[in-house]
């Protein structure tokens, strides 16, 4: 990635025939017919969690869901591209990840019920959880790829983020840092046109990707709805890290389908005629189109793919619908590693106040 890419890398077109791209294409040289189909089926999986979950939450089950419609491509390529010792530090749209990670679905819901601090366990599969905060987990993601580099781990350590974050403060501060100190961390900007009512070209008047290039950092677009060619350059990019040779900044052209989450609406301002073009790029549609050109879809896969996706779909809506009130106590957990003084005295003073609720009740 030493020189700089300013037009959007991409294997496959929207009509599924393959680009001729040799350079790029050697990435991803060893992705074999059950590999296509893998990434296919996780794609489809992906919008399967984004549909049930956003289905919930019209149905009150849920407070709120940011839904992932349309960039399946971009999640699943970059997370397969991953080692299971690399880092994860996620912004708050990233399910579809988070099922690569191999995230049991009955947890992907748990915070966004409001029935717990957290969805799943990072330990489990060195990813965080979704992080509200626009932008904070690239300061969080660098400082631990920082720590990993001292400790003399050869992993990387990848964070994603929208356009919009690219205008935080926090985000300058992560890219200045990780180009000084030569941290091995991936930033992942998905840009998916829209920072909830504001289009990219407010955020920036050049490609974002540019923004790298000025703290030193090697960058490349990649076509964001191309899992292949997005499988590639992350690739290309946690290598770079693992091996020692600092920060890189994948910027992935997709687009968000739907809300930026269930609490908006975006016929309020964009048309009908953008959502139009991007529908004709479809991750998923030109997936599907490579594989039939490539004589790798059938009936027993297309049923294969259908029951997969009915089964995490099931999985996640009984999980959710059937997930206990939390102990009130857990409030007060995992605010410190270790016991302080100052929260043990908040949890003895709830713990009356809830008892003499429950009395007055009584």
């Amino acid at each position: 990635m030493a020189d700089p890419i300013t037009y959007p890398v991409q294997l496959v077109q929207p009509d599924g025939r393959r680009v001729l791209d040799r350079e790029h294409a050697a990435l991803v040289s060893d992705v074999g017919p059950d590999r296509l189909r893998q990434l296919y089926e996780d794609m489809v999986v992906a919008r399967r969690i984004d549909a049930e979950a956003t289905a919930l939450q019209r149905q009150g089950q849920l407070g709120l869901w940011p839904p992932l419609l349309g960039q399946e491509a971009a999640q699943v390529g970059s997370a397969h591209a991953l080692h299971a010792d690399d880092y994860v530090f996620c912004s708050y749209r990233e399910a579809g990840v988070a099922y690569c990670r191999g995230v049991d679905p009955g947890r992907i819901t748990r915070l966004w019920r409001g029935a717990a601090h957290y969805c799943w366990d990072p330990a489990d599969i060195n990813m965080t959880n979704p992080a509200i905060v626009v932008g904070a987990q690239g300061l969080h993601a660098t400082g631990y790829a920082y720590a990993a580099h001292l400790d003399g781990a050869e992993i990387a350590v990848l964070t994603y983020f929208g356009d919009g974050a690219t205008s935080q403060g926090d985000m300058a501060e992560a890219l200045g840092f990780a180009a000084s100190w030569s941290a091995p961390v991936v930033f992942f900007c998905m840009n998916n046109q829209w920072a909830i009512s504001e289009p990219v070209r407010v955020q920036s008047p050049t490609p974002i990707v540019r923004r790298a290039y000025g703290y030193g950092i090697p960058g490349v677009q990649v076509d964001g709805n191309d899992v292949l060619a997005v499988l590639a350059m992350t690739r290309q990019a946690v290598a770079r890290a693992r091996t020692g040779g600092g920060p890189s900044f994948v910027e992935a052209i997709t687009y968000r389908m739907g809300p930026h989450t269930t609490a908006d609406d975006p016929t309020r301002y964009r048309s009908a005629a953008e959502n139009e073009v991007w529908q004709r790029r479809d991750p998923i549609d030109r997936m599907k189109r490579l594989l039939e050109r490539e004589d790798l879809w059938d009936s027993d896969f297309e049923l294969r793919v259908r029951d997969r996706s009915d089964a995490v779909g099931g999985l996640l809506r009984a999980a959710t619908i059937d997930m206990p009130d939390p102990d009130p106590a857990q409030l007060f957990e995992h605010v410190y590693t270790t016991r302080h003084p100052l929260i043990e005295e908040e949890r003895r003073q709830y713990a009356d106040y809830l008892a003499d609720a429950e009395g007055v009740r009584s």
